[in-house]
Parts: structure tokens; sequence; C-alpha cells
């Protein structure tokens, strides 16, 4: 069993409690990767120049990380941050990390949209010299063309939800139940998508009365659950569990419920959701979303320090680097879960572990 879902330079900076993390390391050469410090570094006297192209501006989970990298990436930290929102489109993304390239910044950070079509700008910044950082997301392309990844395991998130919802159902008396599922999923073709999908459809694979009835993007957005799941409405005459693949989408699957006069969380359809940011905590506290799976979106901090690092001339561990993450529940009736033989402790929402709250 693991402790703490962010290393304790990050706690000294953005929260002052303690949680049993969600996260996983499959792999031993997997590491998690020692937190940023607030003291500023320069770059041979000067300001360390970094192009950040992020994702867009889609959830409350992405505006949390834009702060934390514009907080991180500041002048007071000896940094010159170059930031572009690609409002979820690839192309734009791809044109503001040329960009980057042309302007000869000293490092890249990329949050990507989708994961595939990136080996050839990747080369053109390897080519330049630039060292590339990848966060959040990940992408299919050649390892030696980027220095890290830090972001969260996707595949155990999910899994971490099908072991939870296999733990309540059991609890509840339902494990033998027919149990029809709708899933409201992310961006397609990303890496939060894939990973939540896959982890998730393990425990739907494995257990043949649970029924997934579909699985529809809904753009990691409010309106896109709210439009998935007015169509689930319409399809479905039972829906018994509803999984949102992060937590704009689950208020858009609320808004819809409730709208025809369907209940959910506590009272009625079992609400699933992912992130946990600070709203998506408060709906578990009232017992709205059944459990929530956090994804940290304080990547910033940790590229900060490997950055550092290799400002100095020191070596940066080159592996996935998962970030520890918790899981969250409104019922105090789940005291932990097991995924690939990981304890993971199950956090029973309160105002305290609420007031806590970093984002």
């Amino acid at each position: 069993m693991r402790s703490g879902f962010f290393k304790t330079g990050v706690i000294l900076l953005l929260i002052s409690t303690m949680f049993t993390g969600c996260g996983r390391h499959d792999n031993p050469e997997e590491t998690v990767a020692e937190s940023a410090t607030p003291e500023a570094d320069v770059h041979n006297n000067e300001l360390i120049k970094v192009g950040f192209a992020q994702v867009g501006h889609e959830s409350d989970w992405r505006i949390a990380a834009t702060e934390s990298a514009m907080e991180t990436f500041s002048e007071k930290n000896g940094f010159d941050l170059l930031y572009v929102d690609a409002n979820n489109d690839p192309d734009m993304q791809m044109g503001a990390v040329r960009s980057f390239i042309e302007q000869k910044v000293d490092y890249i950070v990329i949050d990507p949209i989708v994961t595939k079509g990136w080996n050839s700008i990747m080369k053109e910044a390897k080519k330049a010299g630039i060292p590339v950082f990848i966060i959040d997301r990940m992408i299919d392309c050649d390892e030696d063309l980027y220095v890290a990844w830090f972001g969260s395991d996707f595949v155990a998130e999910g899994e971490a939800a099908g072991a939870w919802l296999e733990a309540y159902l059991n609890d509840k008396g339902r494990g033998n139940d027919n149990i029809d599922i709708a899933v409201i999923a992310g961006t397609e073709g990303s890496s939060a998508q894939i990973g939540r999908s896959k982890g998730f459809d393990r425990y739907i694979d494995s257990k043949p009365n649970w029924n997934k009835l579909d699985e529809t993007d809904g753009e990691f957005t409010k309106n896109g659950g709210r439009r998935v799941m007015d169509e689930y409405i319409k399809k479905y005459d039972n829906i018994d569990v509803v999984v949102c693949q992060n937590d704009n989408e689950a208020w858009g699957a609320m808004e819809a419920l409730k709208s025809v006069g369907k209940k959910y969380g506590e009272e009625g359809t079992v609400i699933i959701s992912f992130d946990a940011v600070y709203d998506g905590l408060s709906d578990v506290l009232e017992g709205n979303i059944n459990a929530d799976f956090e994804c940290n979106p304080l990547s910033a901090p940790y590229v900060a320090d490997a950055i550092r690092k290799l400002d100095r001339g020191e070596q940066v561990t080159k592996k996935i680097n998962y970030i520890d993450e918790a899981c969250f529940q409104h019922e105090d009736n789940i005291k932990s879960i097991v995924v690939n033989g990981h304890t993971m402790d199950m956090i029973t929402v309160t105002w305290d572990v609420l007031l806590e709250r970093a984002y």
C-alpha cells in the first residue's frame, strides 16, 4: 500500500494533507519523479524559455492544470513561458509546437490532444536540439524523441473504477444481478479515453452479468455529457450505471437524468466519474456521484524539476513517471480495492477532505 497522492514538495506548495494513492507502478523501472522545489534556477543567467502547448480549456481539470503550469513556469521561478491554448484542435497544437521550434525555445512541454501524428514534428524538435516533455496524455512516437512523460496511469484508473463497482454491487447484494452500464467516453483517441476504457472494459469482459449498453464520445465537456446522456435515455429503458470519463461529463449526465425525473447517485442510477476536481468531490459529498477517481492535474512542478536538472547537466530518468492519485466515494462502505495486486484505499469524502482540496 502506498501513501500520498503528491510528493512532499508539492504537498508543501499546495496542500497540507495526505491521502492513500490510487496510482500504481507495475514496472519497477517506472518511477515517480521528485517534485519541484520553489527556488528559481537560471539558464546561463537568463530565464529558461519554455513553450507549452495545452489541449484547451474544456474542463475544470484542464483549467487547474493550466493554472498550475502558469504558476510553475513563472518568471519568479526562473522561466519565460510561451503558452498556447489549442482549443482541442490537433492541427493548431502541432502548429504551436512548430512555432516554439522556430522561436528556439529552450524546452517544449506538450499535453497532446490525440496520440497519433506526432513523429514528424517531434523529429523536428530533436533536430533543433530542443528537449521535449510530454504531460497528462501520451503520444505514439519513438521514445528517443522526448525526454520523459509525467501523468496518470489511465488504465489503472479505469481498473480502479471497475474494482470499486464490483465491491459496491456485492455490498448492496447485487453482485449476481444483470447490470446495464452506459459509458460517456472522453475525447476519442486521447490516451485518457483509451486507457480508462481499456481498464474498465477488463472488468466488463470478466463479468458475464455486466452489459455495456453503449460508449459514446462526450468530449470531456458538460455539454457533451448532457448530449450523450439525452441520447441514452431515449435509447435504453434501463441504465443501472453511468460511467463518465470526467467530472464535467458527469454534470451533464446528471442534468439530463434530472430533466426527465430520473434519480441518480445514492438514490438511483450509479454515477462513476474521473478527475475528482473540487466541484466533482462536492457532488460525491452530496451523494450525486457515487465514486470519483482522481486524475492529478499538477504535472507541471514535476516537469520544472526535470528541466532544472537538465539545465544543470544532470540526468533525468527517461521512463514513464506516474503521479500518485486517490480514490473517493460517497458511502463509507468500501474500505479498499485491489487492482493488479495493489491495495488502494477508498477515501470517503467529508467536509474536511473537501476543504483540503487544492483544485
